[in-house]
């Protein structure tokens, strides 16, 4: 008998803001010296900052 290969899920991550799973090589990041954030989208992470009084 052959054996057939499942697919392989990528690995996924959470967005910070509105917590949709995303692959991780689709994930737009910001990184700090001890984390990395990841969000979704441009829109997310606008949202984001927007939250966290940056500009």
């Amino acid at each position: 008998m052959t054996e057939q290969k499942k697919p392989h899920d990528p690995e996924q991550v959470a967005c910070e803001v509105c917590l949709k799973e995303i692959p991780i090589s689709e994930a737009k990041s910001d990184e700090a010296s001890d984390y990395v954030i990841h969000y979704c989208s441009l829109d997310c992470y606008a949202k984001w900052k927007e939250q966290n009084g940056q500009k």
